[in-house]
């Protein structure tokens, strides 16, 4: 097998291996791949590897040769599996790889607008600790998480970790269900969580953390009216997906004080332009997109897609999209 991969540099910067792939078949990897070179680079090849590089219609027409794509990542919406069905070409996924290291992320995230340890790290970095009269000072109100009310959007595996790892630091955890009717609670890791409808979720959480897929429905979920319905000292994280939220409306809340943080490792358009709104906002957190990328994680990521391309070779289904 003649296998391409076309943006690893994402998944493998250089501290990993391409070794499990190596023993399905020859590799040739690419860091980055233009658009306009992805037909090119694949030509010949039977088996494509991607992460973010697009299998449109009109690239899959020009690769006759080409019998199996292997997404790097869960979401697969890079590649028209339509097309790909008609054609008989295989699409495979590495679906739940990065569970843990998501939620860590996200647990991160609210440490950082409670505690905000970077503000204090920076401020100490500058001399400020040193300069201080007292033995110690405080650039901003620091909030003790037990006690609060955790609301989550969406309760996946991700969601449901989120909810046992805040409920062991003493939050109230409760929950909104895409398509669930009529649950009334959840058990998450041995944490019972509360079902409720999103507006009174939004109404009673201190923190709202968004876990739900991107959708027509949830598109922009958060955005003027539903942080209207939310505490003026309320903090909102987003380790999903950015659209998830509208960026302009988030900003104008931090502006005027409406929304006491915002913290999130995704954006609307990554990487991120530079007229976003969310530039420059106060009590603003954002990392790039990093929730997924412990080196464990992306070891894992790696060799599950390296067993999919294993069982489409031997005429097995493993984590097939078509």
């Amino acid at each position: 097998m003649r296998i391409v991969i076309l943006d690893g540099s994402a998944a493998n910067p250089g501290d990993l291996s391409w070794d499990p792939l190596e023993e399905v078949g020859e590799v040739v990897a690419y860091d980055i791949t233009a658009q306009e070179d992805v037909v090119e680079r694949t030509a010949g090849f039977d088996c494509a590897i991607t992460n973010k590089t697009v299998f449109d219609r009109k690239v899959l027409e020009q690769l006759p040769d080409l019998k199996y794509i292997g997404v790097l990542a869960t979401g697969y919406n890079v590649v028209d599996t339509g097309y790909c069905k008609e054609r008989g070409i295989a699409v495979t996924n590495v679906p739940e790889y990065s569970t843990f290291a998501t939620a860590q992320m996200t647990v991160a995230h609210i440490l950082e607008l409670a505690d905000k340890v970077g503000l204090h790290n920076g401020a100490v970095q500058n001399g400020e600790w040193v300069r201080s009269e007292q033995f110690c000072f405080f650039k901003a109100p620091i909030v003790e998480l037990c006690g609060k009310n955790l609301h989550i959007i969406g309760l996946g595996k991700i969601g449901r970790r989120v909810a046992a790892i805040c409920s062991a630091l003493g939050m109230n955890v409760t929950a909104t269900l895409h398509g669930d009717k009529g649950v009334k609670e959840v058990e998450c890791h041995g944490t019972h969580v509360k079902i409720l409808p999103l507006e009174e979720g939004l109404a009673g959480a201190d923190i709202v953390t968004l876990h739900c897929p991107l959708t027509d429905e949830t598109k922009e979920i958060i955005n003027s009216d539903t942080l209207s319905l939310m505490k003026d000292s309320a903090f909102l994280v987003n380790c999903a997906r950015g659209p998830l939220v509208n960026e302009a409306d988030v900003a104008n809340a931090l502006r005027n004080g409406s929304l006491a943080g915002y913290a999130a490792d995704v954006i609307s358009r990554e990487p991120m332009l530079p007229d976003n709104p969310l530039i420059g906002c106060p009590n603003l957190v954002l990392t790039p997109h990093i929730a997924w990328a412990p080196v464990e994680t992306r070891k894992r990521l790696i060799d599950v897609a390296a067993d999919n391309l294993k069982a489409f070779r031997d005429g097995k289904m493993l984590n097939r999209i078509v």
